[in-house]
């Protein structure tokens, strides 16, 4: 947790005892000297003329999130998003009142998402293409060059709202920072951005979020979030200030801790067993692998990808199931573990994986 952030919330607390006074409540759209700080980062980042009436704090990501699917989204709307992708959107996108449709990428040509195949993709009955960046679970990060040719595609469709979720923008490995969606071209003002500063920011468990959103939008969000909820507390808020007025040294400071994680995870996994070629991951902490050659044959694929989930966490190694994001087979693993924890989890997975035949193995 960076310490800035924990002095900041610190003094919130000592100020309200010193005083005597309750604990201030926020305006439910955010503290305004966050929102600003917020605005002004991603004017750096390359959204001009962005203000700090778009951006609204929220009591976590997730929050956020529902409260745009909500007004965004009427019922049946059919929502695009590539994957594999972060588990959660789908529940969110059907308790919004969507219906999500998975455009399915493959883990052998990096996930590239080309132009044409979202072209082909979209219809005019379609409301939301999801997108994120980095992505979890597979670390994939669309650059500066991949924004421009895809918005050229979603810019022929003007009932179209494009959603870019960044919580992750800070953890880059790759040789150009993670570009952020509202920085592009915005013709039809339909662009809309989700983050957080629980992954970039290291300040899991404080419940702090944002959208920004398109100044049109911004009231409806802040009416939803009103009637729905309450602001995050504001020693929160004042932590996540000083993250954000930090946020450089931060995301730097994490990126070189996660570092030789990174690099010994991506080696444990090329020793195992019949291991593919592994395309190193440019953002978050996780790497997918591609455990396929471990299932088992006569077994349904998400099934068997089950199966082999839970054999893994038989031997104490936890991961996420790939089919939860649209890859069974696959497994997400995080290298933000002590190397101690990770080299045992990788002695255990050769231990686990040596017990089973591969598919060549097996008698025809």
């Amino acid at each position: 947790m960076p310490a800035v952030a924990l002095e900041a919330a610190a003094e919130v607390l000592a100020s309200t005892q010193r005083q005597h006074v309750p604990l201030a409540v926020s305006p439910v759209a955010g503290l305004p000297e966050l929102r600003e700080a917020l605005a002004r980062r991603y004017r750096q980042r390359g959204a001009t003329g962005l203000t700090a009436e778009q951006v609204l704090v929220t009591a976590g990501a997730k929050t956020g999130l529902f409260a745009l699917l909500s007004e965004l989204l009427q019922p049946g709307d059919d929502v695009l998003m590539p994957t594999p992708n972060w588990f959660g959107f789908d529940d969110l996108v059907r308790r919004a009142g969507g219906t999500l449709r998975a455009l399915p990428l493959a883990a052998a040509d990096n996930y590239v998402l080309r132009p044409q195949v979202l072209r082909a993709a979209l219809t005019p009955a379609t409301r939301l293409l999801i997108i994120s960046n980095p992505n979890n679970p597979t670390g994939r990060v669309y650059s500066q060059a991949e924004w421009t040719e895809l918005l050229a595609v979603t810019d022929e469709f003007p009932q179209l709202w494009v959603l870019s979720d960044e919580i992750y923008e800070g953890i880059c490995f790759g040789p150009e920072a993670v570009p952020t969606l509202l920085a592009q071209p915005d013709v039809h003002q339909r662009h809309v951005v989700v983050s957080g500063f629980s992954k970039s920011l290291a300040l899991a468990g404080w419940g702090v979020g944002c959208v920004v959103v398109p100044p049109a939008l911004a009231p409806a969000i802040a009416a939803r979030l009103f009637g729905t909820g309450a602001a995050a507390p504001t020693p929160a808020q004042a932590a996540a200030l000083a993250a954000t007025q930090h946020a450089e040294s931060i995301s730097g400071a994490l990126c070189a801790q996660l570092a030789p994680t990174r690099a010994q995870l991506l080696a444990g996994l090329a020793a195992l067993p019949g291991a593919p070629a592994i395309i190193a991951p440019e953002g978050t902490y996780y790497v997918f692998a591609d455990f396929t050659r471990f299932l088992a044959p006569e077994w349904p694929a998400v099934e068997a990808s089950a199966r082999l989930v839970e054999l893994l966490a038989a031997a104490g190694v936890e991961v996420v199931d790939g089919a939860t994001c649209g890859a069974p087979g696959f497994a997400r693993l995080s290298y933000a573990v002590p190397a101690a924890d990770l080299e045992e989890a990788l002695t255990r997975m050769q231990e686990t994986f040596a017990r089973l035949p591969m598919p060549a193995e097996i008698p025809g």
